[in-house]
């Protein structure tokens, strides 16, 4: 179900390590002025102060009552359950727990269900409800493809390599709250490490300065990226190899992620505002090959995929294929060439898990 038109409001937040951004939602549009105050993420009274001040304010803005409180943070956490680990990085406030159960503290104040989800997971969700997952079907229907894909891999580069899956419209969360955790997932380029070790903010930093032959502890993804626009001085072949690099560790990891997930990709984070330099490797991996033992090459993943971001490619995968078979009286139309497809989010991450907090707390009050 989409949520665009919905009534219901819900009071959404986002979770940084040095601020909380309170706000509310309806319909998928933000109805409030956002409320900032400190995190306080070594400080677990004050944190919690700030959140229950911050939700508080936000409701004696609103008109009308919210039906519930949704927003990502930080992980590990049993998500469903609500309950915050004590082993969070960027919050030291819960160390000194057993885990928190945060849901549970914030229902008894506010007397409405909390939902809780990890940033990669409500940004697919947001993706497949108001972004990407519908831009495509609808575009494809525009075209007259009678194809409809319903299913969703959300992928977000920035401090780490983070990801949801969405099938058949529900988020995929796991048995221990660990669906679509894609960090630990093999590194192309060094193997005997993850791959979030090369697609991260620290990957690019790291490999530039390899590429580069030069230690500089202040450099930046932005920086890197400027530099091979020639916009700032540095070596520039070596920041369009590194991003090609990230490309080819990330298409690889991506590969595997798609022959198990059969669905649509779509990219969010800061470091995807430089995909014409990674991308292009990333659909080389995809669209390349893997060897039989005997050094035979065959199809890296069994669908080809197609870059969405480009209007030309968007055409030729939305183009009508296959063979009308006759039984008898009856035509059946077989479409044996197997397409998916991989863009840069239009809408951004930050309004996607927005999006996707939104509609995943009325999901979940649909099926009360």
């Amino acid at each position: 179900m989409l949520y665009q038109f919905d009534s219901r409001v819900v009071l959404i937040l986002d979770a940084g390590g040095t601020n909380f951004v309170f706000s509310a939602m309806k319909g998928g549009h933000i109805v409030t002025d956002p409320i900032t105050l400190p995190a306080h993420a070594d400080n677990i009274e004050k944190c919690l102060a700030s959140l229950e001040n911050g939700f508080e304010t936000v409701v004696n803005r609103l008109d009308e009552k919210p039906v519930a409180i949704s927003f990502s943070f930080p992980g590990p956490a049993n998500y469903p359950e609500g309950i915050i680990s004590s082993s969070l990085p960027n919050f030291p406030a819960f160390a000194d727990t057993d885990g928190f159960p945060l849901k549970d503290y914030l229902e008894n104040i506010f007397q409405i269900p909390v939902f809780i989800n990890n940033d990669g997971d409500l940004f697919a969700f947001g993706e497949a409800h108001f972004g990407f997952l519908p831009f495509v079907n609808n575009k494809l229907k525009e075209l007259g493809s009678n194809k409809h894909y319903k299913n969703l891999i959300g992928l977000t580069f920035g401090t780490g390599f983070g990801a949801g899956i969405v099938i058949n419209g529900k988020l995929l969360i796991g048995d221990n709250s660990c669906g679509g955790e894609v960090f630990p997932l093999r590194n192309k380029e060094k193997p005997d490490c993850f791959v979030e070790e090369t697609v991260s903010i620290r990957g690019l930093v790291r490999m530039y300065q390899e590429e580069n032959k030069l230690e500089d502890k202040n450099i930046t993804p932005a920086d890197i990226f400027l530099i091979a626009e020639g916009e700032k001085e540095g070596n520039q072949s070596a920041a369009i190899r590194t991003f090609e690099r990230f490309g080819d560790v990330a298409g690889d990891a991506i590969a595997d992620i798609v022959t198990l997930i059969d669905g649509l990709v779509v990219v969010g984070g800061g470091i995807a505002g430089a995909s014409k330099y990674f991308l292009p490797a990333m659909l080389k991996q995809l669209n390349g090959t893997i060897n039989k033992a005997d050094g035979t090459p065959i199809p890296r993943i069994p669908q080809k995929m197609y870059n969405l971001s480009d209007t030309n490619d968007f055409n030729d995968f939305a183009k009508k294929s296959g063979v009308e078979l006759k039984l008898g009286n009856k035509t059946i139309w077989y479409d044996k060439e197997r397409k998916s497809g991989i863009a840069i989010s239009e809408i951004g991450a930050t309004i996607a898990i927005m999006r996707g907090a939104y509609s995943f707390a009325l999901s979940e009050l649909d099926k009360e």
